[in-house]
């Protein structure tokens, strides 16, 4: 998919107008950020806008995300929202446990494009 996100009124405008004019390239919309189809014409409209506005636009291909694929985040996650009361840290609630705890999470890389 294609991220793309617009930092000045006038590039919000013109997303806004593109979206209206290319429903079908459109996965979803965030106000100023859209996800468009990674096709050739998801592409193009992404260029097209970056292209007028460069320094107003910023554009990141993104997969989605399977949690998964990382069982023990998944599991410390559903772990964390059931059984912790809103107000414990993760970290408290990790320590004793056999869930990751934030130092190993933030040194984590997910996954890397081949």
């Amino acid at each position: 998919m294609l991220l793309v996100v617009a930092y000045s009124r006038a590039a919000r405008r013109t997303l806004r107008n593109l979206c209206r004019e290319h429903e079908e390239t459109v996965i979803r919309e965030f106000g100023r950020a859209v996800l468009f189809e990674p096709t050739g014409h998801g592409a193009l409209l992404a260029c097209r806008l970056r292209e007028r506005y460069p320094d107003a636009v910023r554009v990141e291909r993104t997969r989605p995300f399977n949690e998964f694929t990382v069982p023990e985040i998944h599991d410390a996650a559903v772990a964390y929202e059931r059984e912790a009361s809103k107000y414990t840290p993760y970290a408290r609630f990790a320590t004793g446990t056999d869930h990751p705890g934030p130092e190993t999470l933030r040194d984590r890389v997910l996954d890397r494009d081949p």
